[in-house]
């Protein structure tokens, strides 16, 4: 069974940074795109950034220049280096991607339960 587990979200002081990874676990084919969501209390979930197979990425506007996405394809591991980070970043980071369970390679969208970010003084 395919899994996703996001880590590295704690509690920051603005300025600050963080790290969080998600790892991608259990019998599957291949991993497309994967992707960084965050939901804040009261909002909708929104891209953070996304980064393919071959490595282009796109971030959202909220967060150019300032957060860093990374993936190894052989570990099947993505990074958000977060960094410059404000309390409007508090929220819960999701970590998706879309995964090929199968060897039909018919690629299906899986979630992982999420980390809490919280930037607060």
């Amino acid at each position: 069974q395919v899994q996703l587990v996001e880590s590295g979200g704690g509690l920051v002081q603005p300025g600050g940074s963080l790290r969080l990874s998600c790892a991608a676990s259990g019998s599957f084919f291949g991993i497309e795109t994967m992707s960084w969501y965050r939901q804040a209390p009261g909002k909708k979930r929104e891209l953070v950034a996304l980064i393919r197979s071959d490595f282009f990425t796109e971030y959202g506007d909220h967060v150019k220049g300032r957060f860093t996405i990374t993936r190894d394809n052989a570990e099947n591991t993505m990074w958000l280096q977060m960094n410059s980070l404000t309390p409007e970043d508090t929220a819960v980071y999701f970590c998706t991607a879309r995964i090929a369970p199968n060897s039909d390679f018919t690629f299906k969208d899986y979630w992982g339960p999420g980390t809490q970010v919280t930037v607060w003084s």
